[in-house]
């Protein structure tokens, strides 16, 4: 059929090619047979709406008539959103790789019919660019070499093959000891920038999964280069301009090396790991600067990121075409916006200048200056900052993309309820129950999930993250309200994990479910990307639930877990964060029961010393005294003393004394105990 396709798709990604005249289909079976049918290759072309180069590429050769002419008559045209279909998008970026690319997005492949890679590239210039070539004259030269070429084509499709197999199919398995922390933890804080934080160089992304790991070599050794690396790093992000200081929220990453100038896109996942780790850091040192980063980012996420009671996916980076337009500003615009409030004051502190900082423009940021001012002129910047987000709001809005994605739902749902808690901020909590409730109506297929929803539709069925971060969603809120309902739930996604994901032969999850659309390649990662990898935050998920219930089962699937992948730790363990941090809780098997009523106020404070203290890694169980604690649990037989709420602290099969001070319990968590010996 030779038309544009993609009218009919709800990605709002899609929607922004469906009227090109190029011949789009979007990716499944009809595409793909097309394809054979017609003996031409596949051009696949695999974006997201908050991208600035897809925009770029899309307004440059897929709205130009004489390149869509080129792309229709020599291939079959297959579009992508990444983000509802981060099972296809790996394959082809780890494709990408395998053929000297560098990937990232736009990612442009070519195709065999059957769906193998055989050519590889990413934005292509209209016109010779950057020592590119224009895209109209690649499309033919790929197009004659699919045609007269078919051995090196059939050799590059068999090295890419190997390349899956050695990354997916392969035996990962080795042995670990306690040691491998410091050395991860060395080794990751000799990669960090001394100066401004962060991996050193540029573009700099946040690597919360890393902060983390540093953050938990100082809890674990006290040694404070850890924490000088870590708190360097959160300060940067959190004075410079990957922070919206008008409106709250984080952008994607910088651009430099001083975290001063973002690429403006707002991802819904960065803002929840962003949050996770700002409240880790408040806990340690109750920095003013963090809680209201977390205040403030938490305030965007209700006010701009709301789907119904979801969140959306992203904004984009791009404004009438120009990149980072909505949240630039020229110091004329400064002026007239905080006109009779000092406004000296406030363009010395976020640095405007008249010539601008950025293109002519101004990203407002902290970075060199004082912070803290004293009261009065942070109560006044922040009365100014609530006038430029006025004025601002009047501006037209960036793209939003208002797809519901499980998995990042999850994210901060767990996020959310965990803020809630230890700020004490019960609408957080309501608003995470409520996104919860919604994602299992609208994504939920009893104890299956979908991956996306967007106007009424879901799409695609879940990819283990899905499952994955909805089970963290859901054990976040059973910690914060006692309701056994999430816990429940919590155990069933892990069981259609345990029963369509897991990989029989070499252990791990699979991305994809054993019933889904099969694809070239079944991926199994454990590599951090732009999200935790499902099978890193699998480690400590299941540890938890083998804490909680004493189930062994859970026990054993966590150990397997853990080894499926152990023998490659010390070769990637940069992109390993998220595995070495479940590892880590698992090893040290941190679990602290409080015995109480749950509507005691003496139960209350006693989680809420725990809640004060950072412990990234520890298990909190609250239990009514007329229940039981699970046999086999180390607290199992414990109960109040003298009828007062009652806390032990427990590590592997040891507890405490009983303790019914929350001061004394505080204390007693102040460093957690360094984790030894094997997994539990």
């Amino acid at each position: 059929m030779s038309e544009n396709q993609l009218g009919r798709e709800t990605s709002p990604y899609l929607q922004l090619h469906k009227d090109n005249p190029v011949h789009w289909r979007p990716w499944g079976p009809d595409a793909l047979a097309e394809a054979e049918a017609s003996n031409k290759p596949i051009l696949l072309s695999i974006g997201y709406t908050a991208c600035h180069w897809c925009h770029v590429m899309n307004e440059e050769s897929f709205q130009d008539a004489e390149t869509a002419a080129l792309m229709n008559e020599h291939f079959v045209n297959i579009k992508v959103d990444r983000e509802e279909r981060p099972d296809i998008d790996q394959i082809y970026q780890t494709a990408a790789n395998s053929l000297g690319h560098t990937g990232g997005w736009p990612l442009t492949m070519f195709l065999t019919p059957q769906g193998d890679p055989f050519y590889a590239g990413a934005y292509f210039p209209k016109d010779e660019r950057f020592g590119q070539p224009p895209f109209k004259r690649v499309l033919p030269e790929v197009a004659r070499l699919y045609r007269e070429q078919p051995d090196p084509v059939a050799n590059t499709t068999a090295r890419v093959q190997q390349t899956f197999a050695n990354l997916w199919a392969r035996d990962l398995r080795g042995t670990l000891d306690g040691t491998i922390f410091d050395q991860c933890a060395v080794r990751a804080g000799q990669r960090f920038d001394i100066f401004y934080g962060g991996l050193s160089g540029a573009p700099k992304f946040p690597s919360t999964a890393l902060i983390e790991l540093l953050w938990r070599a100082h809890l674990r050794t006290a040694v404070p280069q850890f924490l000088q690396l870590a708190l360097t790093t959160l300060e940067h992000i959190a004075l410079g301009g990957l922070y919206d200081h008008v409106g709250g929220g984080f952008a994607r990453y910088s651009t430099d090396e001083r975290w001063q100038v973002p690429h403006f896109e707002k991802m819904l996942y960065d803002n929840a790991l962003l949050i996770d780790m700002f409240t880790l850091a408040w806990q340690h040192n109750r920095s003013a600067i963090y809680r209201e980063r977390i205040e403030d980012t938490v305030g965007w996420l209700l006010r701009e990121m709301m789907v119904e009671h979801a969140f959306a996916s992203s904004l984009d980076a791009d404004q009438d075409g120009e990149e980072g337009k909505y949240y630039l500003w020229s110091e004329a615009e400064i002026d007239a916006a905080l006109m009779g409030t000092f406004v000296q004051r406030f363009k010395e502190a976020y640095g405007v200048r008249r010539e601008g900082n950025f293109q002519g423009r101004n990203i407002l940021h902290r970075i060199g200056g004082v912070y803290p001012l004293p009261e009065a002129d942070e109560a006044l910047l922040k009365k100014q900052r609530e006038l430029l987000l006025a004025t601002r709001l009047k501006r037209t809005r960036p793209l939003r993309d208002d797809k519901v994605l499980a998995d990042w739902n999850g994210m901060m749902i767990a996020s959310l309820a965990n803020a809630g808690m230890v700020y004490r901020k019960a609408p957080w909590t309501s608003a995470a129950i409520r996104a919860f409730a919604f994602i299992e109506t609208a994504l939920g297929d009893g104890d299956r999930l979908y991956h996306s929803w967007r106007n009424g539709t879901r799409h695609h069925t879940g990819f283990a993250d899905d499952y994955a971060q909805m089970t963290r969603a859901a054990l976040a809120l059973w910690e914060a309200t006692g309701e056994k309902r999430y816990l429940a739930r919590a155990k069933d996604w892990t069981l259609v994990l345990n029963e369509h994901f897991w990989d029989a032969q070499n252990g791990g999850y699979f991305y994809t479910s054993d019933d889904s659309d099969p694809l070239i390649a079944r991926t199994r990662v454990v590599f951090d990307q732009a999200t935790p990898s499902a099978n890193g935050t699998m480690v400590g998920l299941l540890s938890r639930l083998h804490f909680i219930t004493s189930d062994t089962l859970y026990r054993d699937r966590a150990n397997a877990l853990i080894h499926s992948f152990s023998g490659e730790v010390q070769r990637a363990f940069i992109s390993m964060g998220s595995y070495l941090n479940g590892l880590e809780s698992a090893m040290t098997a941190l679990q602290i029961v409080i015995v109480g009523p749950l509507d005691n106020a003496k139960t209350h404070e006693l989680v809420n010393a725990v809640l004060g203290r950072s412990l990234p890694g520890r298990t909190l169980m609250v239990v009514d005294p007329r229940e039981a604690i699970p046999a086999g649990h180390p607290a199992a037989g414990k109960t109040m003393q003298n009828g007062q709420p009652t806390a032990y602290v427990c590590q592997r099969q040891t507890c405490s004394a009983p303790i019914t001070n929350p001061v004394t319990l505080s204390q007693v968590l102040q460093l957690p105990a360094r984790a030894q010996g094997k997994p539990n």
